[in-house]
């Protein structure tokens, strides 16, 4: 992997993001406005990409190692939850406790990571992206909104409803059956899913960037226990998951296109998890927009560990 190439893609995804901050400072993006982009991205936008790249020839082998990355990303989401439920147990603060172990579990692989991986990998990347999406939403749907949910409430059952009706997740199964039977869309269809993937990678960067527009950095916002968090999330985890990719026998596409997707930084559910609990938002939003800043750093430093470990 070519880290120059990594590293001038992420700049570029940074001037876009300020081409979103510009956008909310002149007032052309309002608070419906950005909710609407962000479900027109997730649930339109995102599952034409993954739909788009599975429109490829069959090949056994790359079934194959698509397999592994996921057992690979399972494992990796078992040994983060566990590490994050040891670390920040003492925490007193439920607010804080919870954000600070959603936030170094989950990263925003959806917004930023599938962008990367299609601007460096093409659909070959977005093909094995696929995997992290689904185990981002398998565990964020389940383990994630658990620590959001009051205990007092006693209702912590798992909605497979909203878990296997998620757009992405059916993009995926109807991505495989097209992978798998070789069977190919209407070309007027698939030109139609091609054209409005084109727009996932300028206009989640732009939402993004309208997000931390309203971020303000000071000491009153920034709690020093955030460094924790963010020391998990930027650089120990994606560590992490290169060791058990390389335990699995993953390399090349499979494993940078992973790799990537688990060292982009904190997902932005939490702050929307955050607001559903009726908490604090505003260590969840320093917490976000922090890593969000420190990852133009520190994704490249992992991608040159993922060469060496």
């Amino acid at each position: 992997m070519d880290i120059a190439q990594l590293s001038n893609q992420i700049i570029l995804m940074f001037i876009l993001m300020a081409v979103g901050l510009l956008t909310n400072k002149l007032g052309f993006m309002h608070g419906q406005t950005a909710t609407d982009l962000t479900n027109i991205l997730l649930y339109i936008v995102s599952p034409c990409l993954i739909v788009n790249a599975f429109e490829q020839r069959f090949s056994a082998s790359r079934l194959q190692a698509l397999a592994m990355v996921m057992l690979g990303i399972l494992l990796t989401y078992a040994v983060m939850v566990l590490v994050t439920n040891l670390v920040f147990k003492r925490i007193a603060d439920t607010n804080l406790q919870r954000i600070m172990r959603f936030g170094a579990v989950y990263s925003n692989a959806g917004f930023m990571g599938v962008p990367l991986a299609s601007a460096l990998f093409g659909s070959t990347g977005v093909f094995f992206a696929v995997a992290s999406l689904a185990g981002f939403n398998l565990f964020c749907w389940t383990h994630g909104i658990a620590l959001f949910t009051p205990k007092q409430l006693g209702d912590r059952h798992v909605n497979w409803r909203q878990i296997l009706l998620n757009p992405n997740i059916i993009a995926i199964v109807v991505g495989l059956i097209i992978f798998v039977s070789a069977v190919h869309l209407p070309s007027l269809l698939n030109q139609t899913i091609t054209d409005v993937s084109y727009i996932n990678t300028p206009l989640s960067m732009i939402v993004i960037g309208n997000s931390l527009a309203a971020v303000k950095l000071n000491r009153q916002t920034l709690d020093p226990r955030l460094w924790w968090p963010l020391l998990l999330r930027n650089l120990l985890f994606p560590i992490i998951n290169i060791l058990i990719l390389r335990a699995f026998g993953v390399s090349g596409i499979p494993l940078y296109t992973t790799v990537l997707m688990a060292a982009c930084p904190v997902a932005g559910n939490v702050v929307l998890f955050t607001l559903k609990a009726h908490g604090d938002t505003t260590p969840a939003v320093t917490l976000m927009s922090l890593s969000t800043i420190l990852c133009m750093g520190t994704i490249p430093l992992v991608f040159a560990l993922s060469n060496f470990l």
